[in-house]
């Protein structure tokens, strides 16, 4: 009887977990009126949050997006929405990593959703990289939608486990995905699910053995040949260019980082940004003041 009794009330606590869902979102608008790009619109629920907007240059709108729990435990589901409206110009960062944590004993999926529309505007995507903690069950997506005359930079850098720290990903699951339309036509769909115990993580054609990845797209080059063979010549100076790849199809600019930190990646990544930036944006770097503390 104790032991009927006991696989009751562990079956009931499982349907509790299951059913555990804590969703958050926020959803951001931005329009262009008097030659200054304004946040007009800032919905929210749950612990996500926007300040306020920074204007270091002037007409671009600097916003720092704060989620104070610092990371994802399981049941969290996080969507953030930014809609940029024509002639707006956005530029979104984050102050610190992002963290996808051990789930809990059942299991339960943590989840970050990112929707970003750009309408003949110009945005900037560039957080800070995402770690995944041992143990963690994760899914992050993130799609863009540019229309007509949209200019974007993106930038997203993943970590597996704690390496440094001595906590490598030994457990667990994670699903990325990054896609990108223009006008309705998918330019760049990248999908990867990993397992901890996946074979592409120590294949030669899959991480080989690395535990941190880079992407950074930017879309909107008058010349997109061009800005690659910049590129190219500049990672070629670098005594770390071995860690990049850098390409160009169907006007998309496509910068890969592979290696095993997470501070060289976003170095690497960043310097790509200063050279794209003026050809894409048609403006000179200007560095957040927040990756500066």
């Amino acid at each position: 009887m104790t032991d009927y009794l006991n696989a009751i009330n562990n079956n009931q606590a499982s349907e509790a977990d299951q059913q555990r869902h804590w969703p958050a979102w926020i959803a951001l608008g931005f329009d262009q009126a008097r030659g200054k790009t304004r946040m007009n619109q800032m919905q929210f629920a749950g612990p996500l949050r926007v300040q306020r907007p920074f204007y270091p240059e002037g007409e671009t709108s600097h916003v720092y997006l704060l989620h104070p729990p610092g990371g994802l435990v399981s049941g969290d589901d996080l969507h953030i929405q930014v809609d940029c409206q024509p002639q707006s110009h956005a530029l979104l960062t984050t102050p610190s990593a992002g963290k996808i944590y051990q789930a809990d004993s059942a299991n339960i999926e943590q989840k970050q959703r990112v929707d970003i529309s750009v309408d003949n505007a110009k945005c900037e995507w560039l957080p800070m990289e995402t770690i995944v903690f041992d143990g963690a069950h994760g899914f992050l997506n993130t799609q863009i939608n540019l229309y007509g005359d949209a200019r974007f930079i993106g930038m997203d850098v993943f970590c597996l486990g704690r390496t440094h720290s001595g906590l490598p990903f030994e457990q667990g699951m994670i699903e990325q995905s990054f896609n990108l339309y223009h006008n309705d036509k998918p330019l760049l769909l990248d999908r990867q699910r990993l397992g901890s115990q996946d074979p592409l993580i120590e294949a030669l054609v899959g991480f080989n053995n690395c535990t941190v990845s880079g992407t950074l797209v930017a879309f909107g080059a008058d010349a997109p040949e061009q800005q690659v063979e910049q590129l190219r010549q500049t990672m070629t100076d670098i005594e770390e260019e071995r860690c990049i790849s850098i390409t160009q199809r169907l006007d998309l600019i496509l910068v890969r980082y592979l290696g095993n930190c997470s501070e060289q990646a976003q170095r690497l990544l960043r310097q790509c940004w200063h050279i794209l930036r003026p050809a894409i944006i048609d403006k000179a770097p200007c560095v957040p003041r927040i990756w500066n503390t």
